[in-house]
């Protein structure tokens, strides 16, 4: 059963784009830093890459998760439409041990601002088209692999070649095909460095701007 929220006043949903390793994980928590816990709502897209219990494990590692294809789309967007309902909804739980989901599935809640995350979000236009603003977030291509290395190496169990070879055999062919153009959609470019503090601002401006005028809203009425 599905729950239902009131969060008729407003409703922001942010989209937050960016290639592997390029910080989106840490743009996000200095966005939402201010927020109350009740007042955002996270969907990262790694959430939702599909299902694959039909494949043995070694079928699984062999996946691209760097193409579109991987990634459930329909559920994700149907899971956004949802929550600007007002609905409460059942959030996959994706392992990177196992390459698949697992049983287990996460409650998440509607609220006044919902983030949506992920390389490969606004590959998709009924995905985009859904979302109030944009943001890219972007670092040298050196800068991201080296993340990326101690990412997989370090939480997801990978070995230094695995990652190696995926990166140059998949994620930088993938990121220049898919990744790279659709920094022409977002609103705002968000340099991952010692300089974004300027946008982030921005961001956080924008949300509180909007909480705002929805408080006022409310006195209103």
């Amino acid at each position: 059963m599905r729950t239902v929220i009131n969060n008729s006043f407003f409703m922001l949903v942010i989209g937050i784009a960016g290639g592997t390793g390029s910080g989106k994980t840490t743009v996000v928590n200095q966005i939402i830093q201010d927020l109350l816990p009740n007042e955002v709502t996270l969907l990262s897209q790694d959430s939702y890459y599909k299902e694959n219990n039909n494949l043995s494990y070694k079928e699984r590692t062999e996946i691209n998760f760097d193409h579109p294809s991987a990634i459930d789309f329909d559920l994700l967007i149907e899971h956004v439409r949802d929550l600007k309902q007002g609905l409460t909804i059942e959030q996959p739980v994706y392992s990177f041990i196992e390459h698949n989901r697992i049983s287990e599935t996460r409650k998440t809640h509607s609220s006044k601002v919902i983030i949506v995350e992920g390389i490969l979000v606004f590959t998709e236009r009924a995905l985009r088209d859904l979302m109030d603003v944009k943001f890219f977030v972007y670092a040298d291509p050196d800068e991201r692999l080296i993340r990326r290395l101690r990412r997989d190496i370090k939480e997801r169990g990978r070995d230094l070649d695995e990652v190696l070879n995926r990166y140059q055999n998949t994620l930088k062919p993938m990121h220049e095909q898919f990744i790279e153009p659709t920094k022409s959609y977002a609103d705002i470019i968000i340099p991952h460095d010692n300089y974004n503090s300027v946008a982030v601002n921005i961001v956080q401006t924008v949300i509180k701007e909007a909480l705002k005028n929805d408080i006022s809203a409310v006195k209103r009425k």
